[in-house]
């Protein structure tokens, strides 16, 4: 008859729950999965190493993950529920949060006390806004660290949860997905292919921990040869079904990961965080693609230090002209202003003359030497306008429209050494004065005039109001820039919610406070309605001279300024903005010269000295947005590389919106495994202490029938129902016989005078259930997973819930 099972339902020996662990140690069943989550979280962890400039936070989330896993099994042995579990772990994990960040204001160090919370609020306010100040790798500041460990402790609690308390290893790899996003997502890029091989690792080790269990449960080793010695001739030497089944399956995902960003554009730079390559390719040519600039300074206006960005020496006497340009925004659809898609080329090594400056007008060339800071990672080259010649190494293209310089591929600043010959314009109020910017109009791009219909009439309205009896159009755009500068009553104000749509201008007109983008936005969108054409520019304000001869400029530098075209002249610029940068000389009566130094020894220029309001500093993209490949991602004037990357309010929202979009798909896969846990688990009543209830048994093999394409007859016997589910599933003899088993079982506890417990009943529910799901096919093996037919009882039972509530109303 052979070794007796046995017969306790729930009890398996302990040789069939042990399995080989990372090919190494020998652990239990649960405890190996839990440490296969452990693993797994840490692993997708380690993406985020390159956000900040030290590692120990990821051995502080080691330490925690392991305590918290620690309280999770000890909960499941007690046992409770699965959902008091699972909220007993997140106890631990907030005692623990608060006992690493807050155990001065705590009670006894680590129970939260009001002071404690406040103390954590302030902290995560903090960190949110150190993500948004400093560039990667950022400096582990307290606010930081508690992201950090709170994130990973949250997304392990996530993957402990799904895989070790509800024994789901398949959906853990959205949270793990989910940190690795947001890793990608704040590196802008940095979280390359080995970030994703070991999240990928950590996330294949985990499946390889559950599928072995889950096969050692039947009395057999994954991979190994059949226990009791046996083994299939055919399998001698080489590895069993499920092992090339999962090797399969992995290598078809990694491949699939790695080769589909690759073929679809759409997915800019795919889970790897790949560049691509540059604008021009490789052999001068290319395009730069539109991208959404919404120049987001907010983030980086109220900074506590003013890091240095940029340092340079000019010949120019006086500086206060010289600003430093990144990008202009010239395309504006009432949605937002952005760069057009134009094409780049080589850099040549005289470039073209600036468009509009005729010979008459009065400018001279300066020569100024730039050395970008080390941690400043920007796509496009601050240089002054306009340059006529740029000597720069590394791989850069040059826009003729705008005159500006890209990074191909990887290339940006970070370090960068370049000299740059430009032109100070010196224009006279006289020349601006007979100079027509509308007849410029037909000769530049459409982007440069066009109005969209979107834009609220006020706009118009209000300009024509401040430039009534103006004669011409610089007296019209001197008139925009005094009156938002001094005359309008408006208030220089970074709290003021950032937009650059229609309304958020109409708005800023009505409410009059705002910082540099509203002022800029709001004049050029003025300049354009009375047919001036015009842009945006962002870049930096000259900056603070230095008591070595150098000018420095820092992140409160950053600034935007409107543009406008005149013929004969070409752009210019104008300063709306109060307190912000210095007027324009030519808005001014009188017009000194500039005078021209030794570039080897040039003189302190006395620059505006810095305000006491922190400045302007837009994000700042790398090369990908340079490409168009970010989407609504917008470019850094500023801190480039200080704020790049989706806000974490936007990388959270997607990451709760995967995981509530995978609780709706799993919804009906999860009750399933609930109720059958349910049923199956021995209980006080029914058959015996130890024993399950026929009658919940036998539901639960109809069910699992049903949901194999079996519908249930409740007309039938229990034993012609038996005869029935034999006759159509075909389980097997062993199968069988367990079927008539249960039969019997339930005939009994229904007409017995005095039932007699039977035991393994929750075993035989598992054979029948083990032999229709070897003998189903693959599409109907998924349907009965992800979506059982039995689950429409949620809905009977629903549906007679309302009705007896309806019958309780009418009595």
């Amino acid at each position: 008859m052979g070794r007796r099972r046995d017969a306790r339902p729930g009890r398996r020996s302990a040789a069939t729950y042990r399995f080989d662990f990372l090919g190494g140690c020998r652990v239990s069943g649960r405890i190996g999965i839990a440490l296969a989550s452990w693993a797994a979280t840490l692993l997708a962890s380690a993406s985020l190493l390159p956000l900040v400039d030290r590692s120990v936070w990821l051995v502080q989330a080691a330490i925690l993950l392991g305590l918290t896993a620690g309280a999770g099994a000890a909960a499941r042995r007690v046992p409770l529920a699965r959902p008091l579990t699972a909220g007993a772990q997140l106890i631990t994990g907030v005692l623990l949060l608060t006992l690493l960040f807050a155990r001065e204001e705590a009670f006894l160090w680590f129970l939260p006390s009001p002071d404690a919370v406040r103390e954590l609020g302030t902290l995560i306010g903090n960190g949110v806004g150190d993500v948004g100040r400093f560039t990667s790798p950022a400096p582990l500041t307290d606010g930081i660290a508690l992201l950090l460990v709170g994130g990973v402790l949250l997304v392990g609690l996530l993957v402990d949860t799904f895989a070790v308390t509800y024994r789901l290893a398949a959906p853990a790899g959205l949270p793990l997905l989910a940190l690795y996003s947001v890793a990608a997502g704040l590196s802008d890029g940095g979280a390359g292919a080995l970030w994703f091989a070991l999240a990928g690792a950590g996330y294949l080790v985990l499946l390889l921990a559950e599928s072995r269990d889950r096969l050692a449960q039947w009395g057999r080793v994954f991979g190994g040869p059949a226990r009791g010695g046996f083994a299939p001739r055919e399998s001698v030497g080489t590895p069993t079904a499920p092992m090339r089944s999962g090797r399969r399956i992995g290598a078809v995902a990694l491949g699939l990961a790695l080769v589909v960003p690759l073929v679809l554009p759409s997915l800019g730079a795919g889970l790897l965080g790949g560049t691509g390559p540059g604008p021009g390719g490789g052999s001068g040519g290319g395009t730069i693609s539109a991208v959404n600039p919404l120049v987001s300074l907010q983030n980086s206006l109220n900074q506590p230090e003013n890091r240095e960005v940029l340092k340079y020496r000019t010949n120019a006497a006086d500086t206060d002209d010289l600003y430093l340009r990144i990008v202009s925004l010239d395309e504006f659809d009432g949605t937002s202003w952005k760069p057009a898609s134009r094409n780049v080329s080589e850099v040549p090594e005289r470039l073209p003359p600036p468009p509009g400056l005729a010979a008459e007008v009065p400018f001279t060339e300066v020569s100024t030497n730039i050395s970008a800071a080390g941690w400043y990672a920007q796509d496009w080259l601050p240089m002054p306008y306009p340059a006529t010649r740029v000597e720069v190494p590394g791989d850069w293209r040059f826009e003729q429209v705008n005159r500006t310089l890209v990074g191909d591929g990887a290339q940006n600043t970070r370090g960068v050494q370049y000299s740059v010959d430009s032109l100070l314009v010196r224009p006279g109020a006289e020349q601006l004065s007979v100079a027509d910017s509308a007849a410029a109009a037909p000769t530049l791009p459409d982007e440069f005039s066009s109005v969209p219909d979107s834009l609220p009439a006020v706009v118009e309205r209000t300009a024509r109001q401040v430039t009534r009896g103006a004669d011409n159009d610089y007296e019209r755009a001197v008139r925009l820039q005094d009156w938002f500068a001094q005359e309008g009553g408006f208030t220089y104000d970074t709290q003021v919610r950032a937009g650059s749509d229609s309304e958020a201008i109409a708005r800023f007109l009505r409410d009059k406070e705002g910082f540099c983008i509203h002022f800029s936005f709001a004049m050029a969108s003025m300049a354009r309605t009375l047919g001036m054409p015009s842009r945006v520019a962002v870049g930096f304000t000259p900056g603070t001279a230095k008591s070595s001869g150098e000018m420095s400029v820092g992140l409160r530098d950053a600034h935007a300024w409107p543009e406008l075209f005149f013929e004969g002249i070409g752009w210019t610029r104008f300063e709306p903005t109060p307190n912000r940068g210095s007027v324009p000389e030519y808005t001014r009566p009188d017009v000194p010269d500039s005078e021209v130094d030794d570039p080897e020894q040039p003189e302190e220029s006395a620059s505006d000295a810095p305000s006491t309001r922190p400045s302007d500093n837009p994000e700042c993209p790398r090369a990908e947005r340079a490409l168009g490949e970010c989407g609504s991602e917008e470019p850094d004037a500023g801190a480039a590389a200080g704020s790049g990357g989706p806000p974490w309010g936007t990388l959270l929202g997607t990451a709760g919106g995967l995981l509530l979009l995978a609780a709706v798909v799993l919804a009906p896969l999860l009750w399933r495994r609930r109720v059958r846990g349910l049923r199956l688990t021995p209980v006080g009543g029914g058959a015996g202490p130890r024993g399950v209830p026929p009658l919940a048994a036998w539901q639960e093999l109809t069910d699992t029938a049903w949901d194999h394409g079996i519908p249930p007859d409740e007309a039938l016997t229990p034993r012609r129902a038996a005869g029935r589910l034999v006759e159509l599933a075909d389980p097997g003899p062993e199968a069988a016989e367990a079927v008539h088993r249960l039969a019997g079982a339930v005939e009994q506890e229904l007409y017995a005078p005095r039932p007699v417990p039977v035991a393994g009943l929750a075993e035989d529910v598992e054979r029948f259930r083990a032999a229709l799901h070897a003998r189903a096919s693959r599409p109907t093996r998924l349907r009965a997973l992800l979506l059982p037919r039995s689950a429409i009882r949620v809905t009977w039972a629903a549906s007679d819930r309302w009705e007896r509530l309806r019958e309780r109303g009418r009595a």
